[in-house]
């Protein structure tokens, strides 16, 4: 709760101004840690504040972050940064994993052990960054360097869902262009079945699916949203997305795009943990959390082994196979020079334009492949349509 303090310090001095608290007795105690003697003390409530209902989304999540890192590269102390989140106009599970955050605080725990008890859904590497800072001192610094991955990896995936769009809304616009036509036009031509028993295969399937489809609409309405909500419920479910990640690794042209992706994702993650002084296999293992791909995620949890044994990164990583030539000879050059991270850091920028580069190849083939596709399947349906009326009237004649 918030309430709207009048109080007097110890010049007796009047003072204005807001408090959060879980009540009057604490919102009291509070103001006395700071000197501060309450004269009056009311409750109140913003009538402009989110919905109690509404969760925060992750753009509200990423965007307190963003201010809580803010102001403490502004040089704000931890309570008062806390403080001021808790005080923000955030939904209202945003707020009460920020004041979890500042009751840990209170209590004399770390910061990392408050972003731990706030349960904000953020990445694992962000609470090991947290922690390195607090051991290095640089704690605005490495939550940065956490937050910019994390944007990062929602750039990616903001990435793939837009090339992704436009190759859906046509398969869409087609299979419902196909649909219409078997459930409205060609039960038009079905008497033309009855007026021959000589109808090319084409035609037959056309007219007995047209046919299926007029009969059953209840039955096949229901089954094509069955099947859409059984796709949409698995491809949330990560194990799930990561087969398939695993099968399109496999194929030509998308396949190679897939991989720089995922690949430039981890050289991302191990370049900002190194950065911010976090121990070599603790930064690979979160780095290794983030790969999509299993069989590549496998390999790359491999590289840990080969560490312990004495190897060098480069080494490590050319026994799994898991970078380029060129990527090895980076990171053997990083170690030579005591800059790791920077290299990595580069490599996955290389990595990234690399994939940015392939998916603008990959959609300059999958949109037209798309159109020729729906073309394929309308112009099959017309012409087994157009067959049928040929041989009818032959027959006929």
């Amino acid at each position: 709760m918030i309430f709207k303090y009048k109080a007097v310090d110890n010049k007796g001095a009047e003072t204005f101004g807001e408090v959060e608290a879980l009540d009057q007795v604490q919102a009291v105690r509070d103001l006395n840690a700071r000197n501060l003697i309450a004269i009056e003390l009311l409750e109140y409530e913003t009538d402009h504040g989110p919905s109690p209902s509404r969760k925060a989304t992750v753009d509200e999540l990423v965007m307190s972050f963003h201010e809580m890192v803010t102001l403490l590269e502004s040089g704000v102390s931890i309570s008062d940064t806390l403080e001021s989140q808790c005080l923000a106009n955030y939904p209202v599970d945003l707020s009460e994993s920020y004041k979890l955050m500042a009751r840990e605080i209170k209590k004399g725990g770390s910061f990392s052990s408050a972003l731990i008890e706030s349960e904000l859904k953020i990445p694992g590497y962000i609470h090991q960054l947290a922690r390195a800072g607090e051991l290095a001192g640089d704690l605005a610094d490495c939550l940065r360097n956490g937050l910019n991955q994390f944007e990062y990896e929602r750039g990616l995936a903001r990435d793939f869902r837009s090339a992704l769009t436009y190759p859906t809304i046509l398969i869409f616009s087609g299979v419902s262009a196909v649909l219409i036509i078997f459930t409205l036009v060609v039960p038009k031509f079905l008497p033309i079945l009855e007026r021959t028993d000589d109808l090319p295969f084409l035609s037959y399937l056309v007219f007995n699916l047209g046919g299926f489809f007029n009969e059953n609409a209840l039955l096949v309405s229901v089954l094509i949203v069955s099947l859409f909500s059984v796709f949409v419920v698995l491809f949330r479910m990560r194990a799930v997305k990561e087969a398939l990640f695993d099968v399109c690794s496999g194929w030509p042209v998308i396949g190679n795009w897939l991989v720089q992706t995922d690949v430039a994702r981890w050289c991302s993650t191990l370049g900002a943990l190194l950065a911010s002084k976090v121990e070599l296999l603790q930064a690979i293992t979160l780095a290794n959390e983030g790969v999509f791909s299993r069989r590549r995620r496998a390999r790359f949890d491999r590289v840990i082994a080969h560490l312990k044994e004495g190897d060098t990164l480069a080494d490590s990583l050319e026994s799994e196979s898991v970078l380029t030539p060129a990527g090895y000879n980076l990171i053997r050059s990083g170690e030579k020079a005591g800059k790791v991270s920077q290299m990595v850091i580069s490599l996955a920028k290389l990595y990234d334009e690399a994939s940015r580069n392939r998916m603008k190849k990959v959609m300059s083939l999958v949109e037209p492949l798309s159109i020729l596709v729906v073309g394929i399947l309308i112009g099959g349906i017309v012409l087994g349509v157009m067959l049928g009326i040929t041989s009818a009237n032959m027959t006929g004649v």
